[in-house]
């Protein structure tokens, strides 16, 4: 799949001349509610964070934004949803990072480099690996430790095989040197869950852990970023203990291709306003995601980058065996 840079800004923002006389064409939009389908099932970290943006971004517009969950297959059922909807404006929603390795996995019959229309990243994720309080593992070096003596035994719950988290632990299994028993779930909500029942070993997810580390439900091992967390800075990365991995998965705005240039421009308007809005940004905040916003254009080149990316990484931790695997 070999695009030209002029082939996937056209096909990809459909935004990029917005002028006068399209924005007349637009001015009637929206005159009814926008729904906005998000990947995930209720009650997890991309769940909560989208619908505070929603809500922010409706008052700017002018219309609710009504959420809808379609979660499963690690984001792409929904992604798959909202991508063959019809181009008018009137339904949009979360572009998970990974359809970049999906698509070229072939998991999902989706070219996030012609058939999407990119509207703003607004926010990262902080990933992390936790446990529950009576867990034997104190620190991460103890697991690692425990994982060497017993290959393949502690088993760890995940949003989905072959999404940012699953991906990413197993880079870390790799250079670590350990092996563990995947257990994926339809969303972070449901392997926190399982977790928090004591069904499966240990949790890594975007941060849905942050409250329960909190209120002293989980135990936070590490985090996976450049850095340390604001709220969690005695709890050390991935980095800080030797390993070379850092994952970061930014959540971004889109809608089907071929949308009018003009009512891409209204949606990108009011997803700014809404991404440096106080209810996105405390949304944010409560569960240790940074703010990461970039408009429509730069959105589409970051994820043309990512794809670049991820055709190495897929090669690198063999992820079609992984996944024909499950």
């Amino acid at each position: 799949m070999t695009l030209t840079r002029r082939q996937f800004t056209l096909a990809g923002l459909g935004a990029a001349g917005i002028a006068a006389a399209p924005a007349l064409r637009a001015a009637g939009y929206p005159d009814r509610p926008i729904v906005f389908i998000c990947p995930w099932s209720p009650g997890g970290t991309a769940d909560t964070t989208m619908r505070a943006l929603c809500q922010a971004a409706s008052k700017d517009i002018g219309q609710s934004i009504v959420v809808e969950n379609k979660a499963g297959a690690s984001g792409m059922i929904g992604l798959r949803a909202m991508a063959n909807a019809k181009p008018d404006g009137y339904t949009i929603g979360q572009i998970p990072i990974s359809v970049t390795r999906f698509s070229q996995l072939g998991t999902v019959k989706l070219d996030p480099m012609t058939e999407l229309t990119y509207i703003a990243r607004v926010s990262g994720q902080t990933f992390g690996t936790a446990v529950l309080p009576t867990a034997p593992w104190k620190t991460l070096q103890e697991l690692v430790a425990d994982a060497k003596a017993r290959p393949g035994k502690i088993t760890f719950a995940s949003a989905g095989v072959g999404g940012a988290t699953h991906v990413g632990w197993e880079e870390f299994l790799m250079a670590a040197g350990i092996r563990m028993n995947h257990i994926p779930f339809k969303g972070g909500a449901e392997a926190l869950q399982a977790v928090l029942g004591g069904h499966v070993d240990l949790l890594v997810d975007s941060s849905s852990w942050a409250p329960m580390v909190r209120d002293g439900k989980l135990r936070l091992l590490a985090t996976w970023g450049e850095q340390r967390t604001q709220a969690f800075k005695d709890v050390p990365t991935l980095k800080d203990l030797g390993y070379n991995v850092v994952v970061d998965a930014p959540n971004g705005i889109g809608a089907p291709k071929g949308l009018d240039p003009a009512v891409a421009a209204r949606l990108r308007a009011a997803f700014k306003v809404a991404a440096a809005s106080p209810e996105f940004s405390n949304a944010c905040a409560q569960i240790e995601a940074p703010l990461m916003y970039l408009d429509g254009p730069d959105y589409a080149k970051y994820v043309e980058a990512t794809y670049r990316k991820e055709t190495q990484l897929i090669d690198r931790l063999k992820l079609k065996e992984l996944m024909a695997k499950g």
